[in-house]
């Protein structure tokens, strides 16, 4: 396998942790399917959702519905082992996802603040932001019968990864 085997370091083996579908908010004038993770439990913990919809107010640009924007994104909560992360995503033009992270300490889910760094989402976010992706392009951008925001709102991820 060449130099490479081996040079990842686990902390631990990968535990799969549930996401789940919270509910679709008003956000302004904004629809935002907001889901949860946790490595703790099923759900997040309600103070770290209850902040990620406040992120979502603050970070979310106005006018909600522009030449460019439709007022429709998704947002995750996720209670990860290490912090508490908050991912507000919306669609831009007609095919991309623009993104604020945040971030809080384990201890503080509420106290949510700009995350520093490059960081755009771990293996458990990233399997929200691909099935939204995916949704988007079956309902909205290949949709035979035009563009469906409706249908769109409607396709929710849950599972295990």
């Amino acid at each position: 396998m060449g130099a490479h085997q081996g040079s990842v370091v686990l902390r631990q083996p990968h535990r799969p942790r549930a996401i789940g579908f919270l509910g679709l908010e008003t956000v302004g004038e904004w629809a935002v399917k907001v889901y949860g993770i946790s490595a703790w439990s099923d759900v997040p913990r309600p103070a770290l959702v209850a902040a990620t919809v406040e992120a979502a107010a603050s970070a979310l640009p106005g006018p909600a519905r522009s030449d460019s924007r439709y007022g429709i994104g998704f947002a995750i909560a996720h209670d990860a082992a290490d912090r508490c992360f908050a991912l507000v995503d919306w669609w831009h033009g007609e095919n991309e996802i623009h993104q604020r992270l945040f971030s809080a300490p384990l201890e503080q889910p509420d106290a949510l603040t700009p995350h520093p760094g490059e960081a755009i989402g771990c293996v458990w976010e990233l399997a929200v932001t691909d099935f939204e992706r995916r949704a988007w392009l079956r309902h909205v951008l290949a949709n035979p019968d035009g563009p469906n925001t409706d249908a769109y709102l409607t396709a929710r991820f849950a599972g295990r990864v």
